[in-house]
């Protein structure tokens, strides 16, 4: 964490979003979903000026899971959930969950992606978030990475406004910004440095090299997220 804020300073970010631990179990059980979390709670413990804590879930597990959410998010300090790809996300086992965190306004960011080889087992595209949003069409997700392959992904979610794609994790392609505002809207782009896997500088500059507004600029990079999760922190009593 104490890397990942200096290397904030040096790029002008002032907030981070932490989630999963250390290692990167696809399907990790409850022992290994737990240690996960502690690693982020203990990060919040020295950083909580400066990162938001997401809670790591695995629909595999369903009432560790809402377990895990109730300790982390509505008896502890973290704001969102994660989820990664234990489990295609059209499937009705996240619909608890998805549910539990809608009740109290916790943001949700769920990893799609598109591989070239064939997806993992459990890991879900833009189609299938929009299947899942539209069984939950009051409570906003984040379609994380956008699929990668953000063409397809960003007409995948068109038509679920409650729908928003995060920028962050694909290279940084002249485009990908002005599509996504062109179809989308400002206001439906949430900015994202897929930190470490990717240098925050090239994500960054998805938003700052592209041709749209300042305004819109401004809302991808920060005013979007905040906006979404302002309920959550006042109810936490958190500060800005």
């Amino acid at each position: 964490m104490a890397e990942v804020i200096r290397l904030g300073d040096r790029m002008g970010i002032e907030r981070f979003c932490i989630y999963l631990g250390y290692e990167r179990e696809y399907d990790p059980d409850p022992r290994q979903m737990r240690a996960h979390n502690d690693s982020v709670l203990r990060a919040l413990d020295h950083y909580r000026h400066r990162a938001f804590g997401f809670v790591y879930l695995n629909p595999n597990y369903l009432d560790e899971s809402l377990k895990e959410f109730d300790r982390c998010v509505r008896d502890g300090p973290m704001v969102g959930v994660k989820l990664w790809v234990a489990k295609r996300c059209s499937a009705p086992e996240l619909d608890p969950i998805i549910e539990r965190a809608g009740a109290m306004k916790a943001v949700i960011f769920q990893h799609t992606w598109f591989k070239t080889n064939g997806n993992l087992p459990g890991e879900s595209t833009p189609m299938d978030l929009a299947e899942l949003a539209a069984r939950h069409s009051t409570v906003p997700v984040i379609c994380g990475h956008t699929g990668g392959n953000w063409e397809i992904g960003i007409r995948a979610v068109r038509s679920r406004p409650n729908v928003w794609i995060g920028l962050a994790g694909s290279d940084p392609t002249n485009g990908f910004v002005e599509m996504a505002v062109r179809e989308l809207g400002a206001e439906r782009i949430i900015w994202g440095s897929d930190a470490g896997g990717r240098s925050l500088a090239s994500q960054l500059a998805k938003v700052t090299g592209s041709t749209v507004p300042e305004e819109a600029k401004q809302l991808i990079l920060g005013g979007n997220l905040k906006k979404m999760m302002l309920p959550i922190i006042k109810a936490k009593g958190f500060r800005l």
